[in-house]
């Protein structure tokens, strides 16, 4: 689990490239090294090279890696190379050189410059921080025969959990491995291998870059489910390439890099430029933002064999759509043969030569996976946060399944300063991500890593086994949906985001749009962009969507798992879902709903399952989700919500850049949000008294967050 970034540079042939280390100066590696140094506090790393593509096109290459080490902690280090070089057990520099600074000459500071001229020239390589220093000369133990004598670099974060069988597979094959059990060293092989094939072999979460000195070029690929992030930024004619971990790495290094022509200037309003593109999106679901800046994307996650070309990424969609094979079409869900497969993907996840733990909710899906944990790993240790406010914290309940099932648990009060931490958060994704439960996640994140550096999840279980009330009610209600749009929800009193009513108008609402992840309903998303109320199109719902699968294609990724990266990463802690094996997301994604739905219960196949090893009031208690009262904190300002609210809604711009990009907010209306959302809260006989918009306020404060730190990216030095 790490943080990985890297450019690469082109020079078409006879063009004449300036030296390598100018071509990609080093304190473009600095930023986005510095972006992504939380996600690996154990190790860092470097690794240049400029070879000659067959076509004469010169190619120019930087890899940054930093390291949480939890597999083969003496032999781990990345960037990893094979081919005509050593793998470097450890920093290379002589004992006490110094570490590098930012202020030191290139050519002090780097050890030997590469020759400028445009032939291939020997790779370098860093750790620690020490000098680059060119790999050593190789040896026959040192060199994997079948691989050839081509440089093979990679970087990567994530964890591939068959790697001991692919290991014991290759070698069969002929190959030599260097390191003692290392999993990422099995991704080296298996490219020289299987090549745009080897996703395939591969059981794990991940994202990679492998730069391959054969042909010049850098692969970058992503798990199927989108467990572990990558973006990428294609720049000027397609020459140059930037991908990262982050999207605040990339938006730092800024137009370092020239951009595309195609693309708007960089800057405050060419971010908001692409804001008004993709505002409409952003106001309705609060976290799918497709391409936060000019020239910048997601590799999509949603691929079957998630290997992309870094050349092919401008304007790439994603290969995998939700699936068109009808659910009918697999085998019967069976509940032995689901009980095994998540036994055995729970099992290869608790690999680690470190301490391993489980989040436990008290819900079905984390209690299930902890009973699994438990029967591999006897003495793991589980973990719950109590939440400030009773009525959001499912502590008792966590209590009530460790006990049940023995294990060593712990409930850890969460050292909470909720304002603080939400703006380092957003600062360090660098998107404006609008879900309140990653502060939550955060706390919980934080104090499991006290005592673990791995902790096993339940994400995934409910957009694979229909988890969500809109599984069902979508399904129950999908031909009355004519009758719905009739519903005059303005009429419908909305104090409490919990009740009925509330729950009503977002029916109708679904009905109308087809949107049950909506924040903004169609009508305030009007008077919030000061534009003309929509008309209802009875023909929202013609489409028969399947539900689970678009969930599990577009708010898994774009949600659950982006907000369970930034909150864990954030304090350097690993998180694996035995919910997202590839046995796992078959059996999910194909078997009939009727059967995942029993007696139209949502989740009924794993709530069957689950009282196999469960009291009934952990399987049959009511959802509750991971939630925080973030309404009640904007009233009474704990941990300083209210003043941040404030202090940014209030402020005389709240939201810099995109007044002079054209994308106009009704502050008027904000106002009278915040006035709605006070009154409230108040006692009051009047059912219609105040209008709860708690989680709206908190995506425009997050909103304000960003855009904030986007200005002070791009303010000149000083201010």
């Amino acid at each position: 689990m790490c943080g990985i970034a890297g450019i690469l540079r082109t020079w078409q042939p006879g063009e004449a490239p300036p030296s390598h280390l100018d071509a990609i100066p080093e304190a473009w590696l600095d930023i986005l090294d510095d972006s992504i140094k939380h996600r690996g506090p154990d190790g860092q790393g470097r690794f240049r090279q400029r070879t000659t593509r067959p076509d004469g096109t010169v190619v120019d290459v930087a890899l940054v890696h930093r390291r949480l080490s939890i597999i083969d902690h003496a032999d781990g280090h990345q960037p990893m190379v094979i081919g005509n070089h050593t793998i470097p057990r450890g920093p290379r520099a002589s004992k006490g050189s110094p570490p590098h600074s930012p202020t030191e000459p290139l050519a002090q500071a780097r050890g030997p410059e590469p020759n400028p001229a445009p032939e291939t020239t020997p790779p370098l390589l860093s750790r620690e921080g020490h000098p680059y220093q060119p790999l050593p000369t190789p040896t026959d133990h040192h060199t994997c025969p079948k691989c050839g004598p081509a440089t093979l670099a990679v970087v990567f974060n994530g964890c591939i959990y068959n790697h001991r069988e692919l290991r014991a597979e290759l070698e069969s094959a002929g190959h030599t491995f260097h390191t003692d059990h290392s999993d990422t060293e099995v991704l080296l092989h298996g490219w020289r291998e299987w090549g745009e094939h080897l996703t395939e072999h591969l059981e794990g979460m991940f994202a990679l870059a492998i730069f391959d000195g054969r042909t010049g070029t850098l692969i970058a690929s992503r798990d199927v489910a989108g467990e572990k992030p990558l973006y990428a930024s294609v720049r000027a004619d397609r020459a140059s390439y930037v991908f990262c971990s982050s999207p605040a790495g990339i938006l730092k290094l800024g137009d370092r890099l020239p951009l595309d022509p195609d693309t708007p200037e960089p800057g405050v309003i060419g971010h908001a430029n692409h804001i008004k593109h993709h505002l409409p999106m952003w106001i309705d679901v609060g976290y799918d933002w497709e391409m936060p800046v000019p020239g910048f994307e997601e590799i999509p996650p949603h691929t079957t064999w998630g290997v992309l070309p870094v050349m092919q990424l401008a304007g790439a969609a994603p290969a995998w759509a939700p699936i068109s094979t009808p659910r009918n079409a697999g085998p019967l869900a069976d509940i032995d043969a689901l009980e095994q497969l998540l036994d055995e993907s729970t099992r290869i996840r608790l690999e680690a030569d470190v301490p391993v733990g489980c989040f436990l909710s008290g819900g079905v899906d984390s209690s299930l996976i902890a009973a699994f944990a438990k029967r591999h790993r006897p003495d793991i240790r589980s973990f719950t946060v109590r939440m400030p406010q009773g009525t959001y914290d499912e502590s008792p309940y966590a209590e009530r399944a460790a006990r049940h099932l023995g294990l060593n648990h712990a409930t850890l009060d969460c050292q909470a300063d909720p304002a603080s931490d939400l703006v380092r958060l957003i600062h360090q994704l660098g998107l404006p991500f609008g879900d309140s439960s990653l502060l939550p996640t955060s706390w919980l994140s934080a104090a499991a890593r006290q005592a673990a550096t791995v902790a096993i999840s339940g994400d995934g279980g409910d957009e694979l086994y229909c988890g969500y009330e809109r599984h069902v009610v979508e399904q129950r209600f999908r031909n009355w949906a004519w009758l719905l749009r009739l519903c005059p929800t303005a009429m419908l009193p909305q104090r409490d985001p919990k009740s009925p009513l509330t729950k009503a108008a977002r029916l109708a609402e679904w009905s109308r749009r087809g949107v049950s992840t909506a924040i903004f309903d169609a009508r305030d998303s009007a008077r919030l962009e000061g534009t003309p109320a929509p008309r209802w199109k009875k023909a929202a719902l013609n489409s028969r969507v399947d539900r689970p699968r678009l969930d599990f294609a577009q708010y898994l990724p774009c949600d659950i798992l982006r907000k369970t990266d930034t909150a864990s990463m954030a304090v350097a802690l690993e998180v694996r879902s035995p919910f997202l094996s590839s046995e796992s997301r078959a059996f999910g994604l194909f078997a009939p709903l009727s059967q995942l739905m029993r007696n139209n219960q949502r989740k009924g196949l794993l709530r069957a399952l689950a009282r196999r090893h469960l009291p009934a009031e952990i399987v049959d208690r009511p959802k509750m989700g991971f939630a925080i009262p973030i309404g009640e904190w904007f009233r009474t300002d704990y941990g300083g919500m209210r003043q941040l609210l404030y202090d940014h809604l209030e402020s005389a711009d709240p939201f810099p850049g995109l007044a002079e990009a054209g994308v106009e907010f009704n502050m008027d209306f904000v106002r009278r949000m915040l006035r709605e959302h006070d009154a409230a809260g108040e006692r009051s006989v009047n059912p219609w008294h105040g209008r709860d918009h708690s989680q709206r306020l908190y995506m425009l404060v997050v909103l304000s967050i960003w855009c904030k730190w986007l200005q002070s990216l791009h303010a000149p030095p000083g201010d």
